[in-house]
């Protein structure tokens, strides 16, 4: 395995969060109807990660992503494309031997029956990731590491490498992982091992129906029982919202000012580590609010969660895809904000509206006055807010609340 340099260091982490995984150009569908049927496509750009450092660069954060991609056109696009949102895609690497994945979708919702999706990624640049080709230094430069079980399913060196990320290592960022169970993407294979990864990683976020398919687990308490490391575990639960697991050992992301490389996978460290050191330096906010609040706060290391439920939002949903996406990133710029869990929560939900109301997996997040405002809401008038096309324009949080 190629990592960086023994005794390489970053003065400063200048980045906010860094995100890898594999992004490809995607053709949207002129109109509904089967893939068979549809005359035309509009080419856009689609990638569970690259979606989340789109969204985090738009709402006003440092995100980069690392990546691979073809030394094709298709390649180019992507490139620009991300660096267009303010993502720092400077350590994405370009294969010359290897393609950048495509693929085509419907318009109808991806838990439907009729929804189809034609994906051309075999033997893509990305899939050709591993340990020994990616860029350590700018990988755990950040103060959080966003990955996702996707690219676990990508190939064999892909999985290798997502290992590699999650060891537990002095001075490793925040890492982040969010399940994103495809079922397509592991016919014949263990999507078990998502498990693995998931217990691994210090924030985990996973939807209650992927965790029942992936791994027969039924139930968000279940499902804490069975990923019980993470500091954090967010449970997505559909229409139902989101339920938050906190536990008292939560760690935060590394300040703005601590040094992270030096500790990557073949670099040495400049300092003794201590105990603490094992989740990564602590944040000034660590604690507290970076907890999720007072109460958190106030939690044994070794006592039990805290466990905070959030409502979804009523949305007159366009298309649903990207939501997942767009809730992390709502999330993990909430907690970059050191705002305690419901409102992290609540951010998630409203990122995640925004997709929710455009035909695409990227838009133009809500300004984040109007969304504080949003979220400062009141549990009433929380559960009556309803959001639709071009919400994210509105001037006064009061002109979006009515009846739904």
């Amino acid at each position: 395995m190629s990592g960086p340099a023994a005794g390489t260091a970053v003065a400063a982490t200048t980045t906010d969060v860094v995100c890898l995984g594999e992004s490809m150009v995607t053709f949207l569908p002129s109109q509904p109807g089967r893939l068979a049927d549809v005359p035309s496509f509009g080419r856009g750009i689609g990638g569970a990660e690259s979606n989340v450092a789109c969204a985090l660069a738009a709402a006003g954060h440092r995100a980069a992503w690392v990546g691979r991609v073809g030394a094709d056109g298709f390649g180019d696009h992507l490139v620009e494309t991300i660096a267009s949102y303010g993502v720092d895609t400077s350590a994405v690497r370009r294969d010359p031997f290897r393609p950048t994945g495509i693929y085509f979708r419907t318009a109808t919702d991806r838990g439907t029956d009729t929804h189809e999706v034609a994906y051309y990624r075999a033997g893509s640049a990305a899939s050709a990731m591993s340990p020994a080709n990616v860029p350590y230094e700018e990988l755990f430069a950040g103060r959080i590491l966003h990955l996702s079980g996707i690219t676990a399913a990508l190939s064999d060196d892909c999985l290798a490498l997502l290992r590699e990320l999650t060891a537990a290592r002095p001075g490793r960022p925040l890492v982040s992982f969010d399940v994103n169970h495809r079922p397509h993407l592991w016919r014949g294979g263990d999507a078990s091992v998502l498990l693995e990864l998931a217990r691994r990683a210090d924030l985990v976020f996973v939807g209650e129906d992927e965790a029942e398919e992936a791994w027969g687990i039924v139930g968000a308490e279940a499902i804490r029982a069975a990923v019980p490391e993470p500091s954090v575990l967010v449970v997505k639960r559909g229409s139902a919202g989101a339920t938050v697991f906190a536990s008292g050992r939560c760690p935060g992301p590394r300040s703005s000012n601590a040094g992270g490389a030096e500790n990557a996978p073949g670099a040495r460290s400049t300092e003794g580590g201590g105990a603490e050191d094992a989740a990564g330096p602590r944040s000034s906010i660590a604690g507290g609010a970076e907890c999720g609040g007072a109460e958190d706060a106030a939690a044994d290391a070794t006592g039990p969660d805290t466990v905070t439920h959030v409502p979804a939002l009523h949305v007159d949903v366009v298309a649903a895809v990207g939501a997942g996406d767009a809730f992390a990133a709502g999330f993990l710029s909430a907690t970059l904000r050191g705002l305690p869990v419901r409102d992290r929560v609540r951010h998630g939900h409203l990122m995640a509206a925004a997709v929710l109301t455009v035909p695409g997996d990227l838009t133009e997040p809500p300004a984040r006055d109007h969304a504080d405002r949003l979220v400062a809401l009141g549990d009433d008038a929380w559960g009556t807010l309803r959001l639709g096309p071009g919400w994210t324009a509105a001037d006064r949080a009061s002109e979006e609340v009515r009846t739904p």
